[in-house]
């Protein structure tokens, strides 16, 4: 007998089986935009990469229609950053008891769906089935007085 689903991807449906049916995803909205930094990436077949360093995070702005941008940064010192004029349209909607953010470029479109969203951290999961695992950002403040 032929098993339709990898042992990856039903581990992943468990989970969001799971965290939509323990979570009202509306709790999540709050917490979505902001500065994010990526921690680590599990691919759909199990593997993961972490990232102890990163050049640039995400910066995430939701309005309240739910719509908003993600842009990429580079941070600077004492709260500043650095961008370019690039930024993803992104749209947030509640859909079968989750949360997905819709993204439109003038290249693609695509959807990911919210795992969890809370102060500190945010996973989320795309079409591919990798998992997206980000820190809330700190910045990096200098004392310059002496």
């Amino acid at each position: 007998m032929k098993t339709i689903l990898s042992y990856p991807t039903l581990l992943i449906v468990i989970a969001i089986v799971l965290f939509s049916c323990s979570e009202n995803p509306e709790t999540y909205i709050p917490h979505v935009e902001g500065y994010w930094e990526i921690e680590e990436v599990t691919m759909a077949d199990g593997s993961k990469k972490e990232y102890k360093f990163n050049e640039t995070i995400d910066y995430i702005s939701v309005n309240d229609s739910l719509k908003g941008f993600r842009k990429k940064l580079k941070p600077g010192l004492n709260d500043t950053y650095f961008s370019s004029d690039d930024a993803e349209a992104i749209e947030l909607k509640i859909e079968d008891n989750a949360l997905h953010i819709y993204y439109t470029t003038p290249y693609a479109n695509w959807k990911e769906t919210v795992l969890e969203a809370t102060s500190d951290q945010l996973r989320i999961i795309n079409e591919n089935e990798n998992i997206y695992v980000y820190k809330r950002y700190t910045p990096i403040k200098l004392d310059l007085e002496p």
